[in-house]
């Protein structure tokens, strides 16, 4: 079993920056991909951001230049920085962890206010 804690949801601007974070914990096997979906009122589930190991990352076009995924030494902790937010960024954002297995977090809401 995995677990997963976020945090760093919240209200910003648009223009602003917000930074979420992901920790791990439990049966974390090596080769996982950690990540971040969202969920916009009415709207399916996204990817936004994942990374494999230590620096293997795919972004959702989206956010490409904007948002900059990445992970602790521990490779248990990911991180999302968030910048250059637009109202469009407003969702509930879920952290992701796959490894035999897919495991969510409880997710994080982001609002964006224009």
């Amino acid at each position: 079993q995995v677990q997963l804690v976020e945090s760093g949801g919240g209200l910003v601007q648009a223009g602003g920056s917000l930074r979420l974070s992901c920790a791990a914990s439990g049966m974390i096997l090596g080769f996982n991909v950690m990540g971040w979906y969202r969920q916009a009122p009415g709207k399916q589930r996204e990817l936004v951001a994942t990374i494999q190991g230590a620096a293997n990352t795919n972004y959702a076009d989206s956010v490409k230049g904007r948002f900059t995924i990445s992970k602790d030494n521990a490779k248990t902790t990911v991180y999302l920085q968030m910048n250059s937010l637009n109202a469009e960024d407003t969702a509930v954002y879920y952290c992701h962890y796959r490894d035999f297995t897919i495991y969510w977090g409880q997710g994080t809401q982001v609002t964006v206010s224009s």
